[in-house]
């Protein structure tokens, strides 16, 4: 049944993946007024699949690619309801919604049951590496989907094309929302890091810095560091501060991407 439950969620996010392409092609409109109560059900739909597969294996599976890409998109998905309840705005979605999708439809055609052995793996650290980390990785999506919200409306204010839903959004707004997603995202990051270390260092010793997904992990770290300082020293806003968004997005999926090459994190064949 979590399986059932994950499935019928996807077909709720893919009206968000509709809308955002709509959105890039100035018609978001046409679903403005349902991609909030369908990305809503979808949204507890994947809480249902969630919380089954926990209740079948005795907890999810953080071994499993296909259960790790179905929380990541989960998290993310509530960091985007987060963020909508303080702005009212589904324009976010341009970005949330199509990663959202394609973690969750990846997760449901792929998912087997896993069962999990390793000591390690069962610990209370992982959970909360893993889920802080993950809480980190949606803020970065968020602030990279502010960052092209803004790009988007800035070439549109120079253009003088200026319609639809990004109408109802000032550069100031989006800015902000940029702003408040890295600091809502870094904690969760830094943290999610630290209870990493401490376990990698406890199984892996010195060896566990030389490992590719960790090197990666601490550059993005550094260049979400480096998103925050910039702002708040050097006063960084608008468009440098949302092309630098974009580097660090580049650098969490090339992150996400290392778990092939990396010793600690690599996934096991199902």
């Amino acid at each position: 049944m979590p399986l059932v439950w994950l499935r019928v969620a996807v077909v709720f996010y893919a009206v968000g993946l509709v809308y955002s392409l709509l959105l890039l092609g100035k018609k978001g409109n046409i679903l403005a007024k349902v991609v909030e109560p369908a990305v809503g059900l979808g949204l507890i739909f994947h809480f249902v699949s969630l919380v089954e597969s926990i209740a079948l294996v005795g907890q999810l599976s953080w071994a499993s690619i296909q259960y790790s890409e179905s929380l990541l998109a989960f998290v993310a998905m509530v960091v985007f309801f987060i963020f909508f309840a303080g702005y009212r705005t589904t324009t976010l979605g341009v970005v949330i919604f199509p990663v959202v999708f394609i973690l969750t439809f990846a997760s449901a055609i792929g998912q087997q049951p896993v069962s999990i052995t390793s000591p390690t793996l069962r610990s209370g650290w992982i959970f909360v590496h893993v889920l802080m980390i993950f809480t980190g990785y949606a803020g970065l999506f968020v602030s990279f989907g502010a960052s092209l919200l803004y790009l988007m409306q800035e070439r549109a204010l120079k253009s003088k094309r200026l319609d639809g839903m990004l109408s109802k959004l000032s550069l100031e707004t989006i800015d902000d929302i940029g702003y408040k997603s890295l600091l809502f995202g870094f904690p969760f990051m830094t943290f999610g890091l630290i209870a990493g270390s401490v376990l990698a260092i406890e199984k892996y010793g010195p060896l566990f810095f030389t490992d590719p997904k960790i090197l990666l992990s601490f550059i993005m770290w550094v260049v979400y560091l480096l998103l925050l300082y910039t702002r708040w020293s050097s006063g960084w806003r608008g468009r440098r501060a949302a092309l630098l968004a974009t580097v660090a997005f580049v650098v969490a999926l090339g992150v996400w991407a290392a778990n092939s090459l990396s010793r600690v994190h690599r996934f096991p064949p199902l």
